[in-house]
């Protein structure tokens, strides 16, 4: 059984996948008014106290909002924490979370059973990615609400299984809140997600061509017009395997057909290609399989609505099966 907060006041079933670089208040402001629960990495933010300033601007402005309109769903926000070695800023994230009461916190590389005690002692929930059932029965056991099972075709760093077998192999044991995070860029899909067994979807790279998203205009146009024949999986860049867009690729000067095999125990989030200048996320831009289906780049509140609309349609005609 989902917890209200994952549930209530929201317009979809859907969580704004935190995006390195690209996701900060203004989209996340955008992705919670619109009904979909907006979420950000606290590293987004740095120095660290501009996450203070950050989580105390989205706390007051929803709150005015939410008055402002009360017949409106207005989704709650979530902060991601990378709980990686490489990250030095953890235990400090962590206290600026409870400090606001972040409603929401989402894990990635790491289970931390301190993180998940902190932020319970106030009320937050908090939701951890994984790529396969190892993960998911370790970050369960070390006290995570709920689980992003992250399929293949996710954008960013990615998963190697079929959503199918990640979920059912989940389902087969946890029925807890459980998202599925690959390739779903419309309607259709979120629903779908829900057939197999998920509660909710996770989804990041539609909203890296809207007008709230941190990104360069050159980078929301090839979301709009790329689609899954255009990006790659490697690890080059970080040290974990994850999808990137190939024109990026080329645009940096690099083969994508012959790109270094990176050591997966030197981990860098934003590190330079071997003998190149270009850097992860910055000029390398990840991307998930599913962008075929964004056609254009638009506000956070018209790609709500299509996705809205898509999703009603989907259930009326699973309805006449």
């Amino acid at each position: 059984m989902l917890p209200s907060i994952l549930k209530d006041n929201l317009t979809l079933p859907v969580i704004a996948a935190p995006l390195f670089i690209i996701s900060h208040p203004e989209l996340t402001l955008a992705q919670c008014k619109a009904g979909v629960i907006g979420a950000f990495p606290s590293l987004n933010a740095r120095p660290i106290d501009q996450l203070d300033e950050w989580l105390t601007r989205l706390n007051n402005e929803l709150t005015e909002y939410k008055a402002a309109n009360p017949d409106k769903k207005v989704a709650p926000y979530a902060v991601n924490i990378i709980v990686h070695p490489s990250n030095a800023r953890v235990r400090e994230d962590i206290a600026l979370c409870v400090k606001h009461k972040v409603p929401i916190v989402i894990t990635s590389l790491g289970a931390l059973p301190e993180l998940n005690d902190a932020i319970h002692s106030y009320g937050g929930i908090t939701l951890h990615d994984i790529i396969n059932d190892r993960h998911a029965k370790s970050a369960i056991k070390k006290g995570a609400d709920g689980l992003i099972a992250v399929a293949v075709g996710a954008g960013g760093h990615a998963g190697n299984l079929s959503p199918f077998a990640l979920i059912q192999e989940i389902r087969d044991w946890f029925d807890g809140p459980l998202l599925l995070s690959g390739s779903i860029a419309n309607g259709g899909a979120i629903l779908a997600a829900q057939a197999m067994g998920a509660d909710m979807a996770y989804i990041g790279s539609p909203f890296i061509a809207t007008h709230e998203a941190r990104a360069v205009d050159e980078y929301k146009q090839a979301i709009a017009d790329c689609s899954a024949k255009d990006i790659i999986n490697s690890n080059s860049f970080t040290g974990i395997h994850g999808n990137y867009l190939i024109p990026s690729i080329e645009k940096a000067g690099l083969d994508p057909n012959n790109l270094p095999v990176s050591d997966p125990t030197k981990m860098d989030f934003a590190s330079a290609t071997e003998g190149n200048d270009a850097k992860a996320w910055k000029d390398i831009w990840g991307s998930g399989q599913g962008i075929g289906a964004v056609k254009e780049v638009v506000a956070t509140q018209v790609l709500v609505d299509r996705l809205s609309k898509e999703y009603a349609e989907a259930k009326i005609k699973m309805a006449a099966l």
